[in-house]
């Protein structure tokens, strides 16, 4: 809320070097902003009293629109990567499956492992879960389970995430 849109009977005020004017009514406050040519904006509407701060308002957007961006380049956004196996897999080929799971993981992205069933395959679902055991336990220095495996229609899932220190 900028200028007249601010309906409160008193506000904190912060002039344009930081410096706090004290609690006062909006029209004064308003009057303040006028003086200076600048506008009230309210900065923390939930505050008792509201605090409202005398600011160039296009300034200050431009300013608040630029932190923002700052934020999103410093955020990681986390992948989910998938690793899919089958129930007959061979251990040279599985050791090379915990090879490209344990790059993903210290890359910092979470790992799903699936293990899919297709015909006959279904009959023993149950028996193969050992596989996605091995696979948890071999990764078991970098990484820790976040949900264990579990049945979903054809497929039994695992996820791993990397191991906080």
């Amino acid at each position: 809320m900028i200028n007249g849109q601010i309906r409160d009977k008193e506000v904190r005020v912060i002039g344009e070097n930081n410096e706090q004017l004290g609690i006062m009514s909006a029209a004064e406050a308003q009057k303040l902003a006028d003086e200076a040519g600048l506008d009230l904006v309210k900065i923390a509407p939930t505050a008792k009293p509201p605090v409202c701060r005398i600011v160039d308002y296009g300034k200050f957007k431009y300013e608040q629109t630029r932190r923002e961006k700052e934020a999103k380049k410093k955020q990681k956004t986390i992948e989910i990567k998938e690793i899919r196996m089958s129930p007959n897999i061979d251990t040279n080929d599985l050791n090379t499956k915990v090879q490209a799971a344990r790059k993903f993981l210290e890359k910092g992205d979470r790992v799903k492992v699936t293990i899919r069933f297709r015909g006959r395959e279904l009959a023993h679902m149950n028996d193969n879960k050992y596989i996605l055991d091995n696979f948890a336990e071999a990764l078991a220095d970098c990484s820790t389970v976040e949900k264990p495996a579990k049945i979903e229609g054809r497929t039994l899932t695992m996820f791993l995430t990397e191991k906080k220190n």
